[in-house]
């Protein structure tokens, strides 16, 4: 069995899943205050079939499906999450107020490790807002931070195998 890390050899202890980053479109900058990222999931089709003269069922790879993915973050003056959104609904409106070039986006996120370094990361392939939540339940007596929802459809996702492990200090 090999070693889980080549480069930190002495690292046994898997990254964390609460440091990461999000970027949307070309932008260098993060996308600031996301606190949740949904997983990344795919699945594949099985179809059945049977063979002429044979008991057995044979089963085939069909379509792959991806799974939509949720960004949650806290709510604040940044109107990134809104605009995306916004852009969606052009189509709901009949004439287009903005351009349909920023309806789809690529996302990346990035896995960090203790030391901020990115370790993995994964890209987003033409991403689509199709539920926007802009304000939480509102409660008084509660103890929480107002968090903004986007829910985004997209045409798959890629692990980028570029990123190669960092050397750890």
């Amino acid at each position: 069995m090999g070693k889980p890390f080549a480069i930190n050899t002495r690292r046994y202890d898997p990254y964390k899943a609460y440091r990461f980053l999000v970027y949307l479109g070309e932008s260098t900058a993060p996308v600031a205050g996301v606190s949740k990222v949904g997983g990344l999931k795919r699945s594949s089709d099985v179809i059945e079939y049977k063979e002429g003269g044979s008991a057995l069922i044979l089963k085939g790879l069909g379509r792959t499906k991806y799974e939509p993915v949720t960004l949650e973050r806290g709510i604040t003056h940044d109107k990134d999450f809104e605009e995306w959104a916004n852009a969606a609904q052009v189509l709901d409106k009949g004439a287009p107020s903005q351009s349909l070039d920023k309806l789809r986006r690529e996302v990346r996120i990035e896995l960090l490790n203790e030391a901020g370094q990115p370790v993995h990361r994964y890209v987003l392939h033409d991403c689509w807002v199709s539920e926007y939540q802009a304000m939480p339940e509102l409660d008084a007596g509660g103890n929480a931070v107002a968090i903004e929802t986007i829910k985004l459809e997209h045409h798959g996702w890629e692990h980028d195998l570029s990123l190669t492990e960092p050397k750890e200090i």
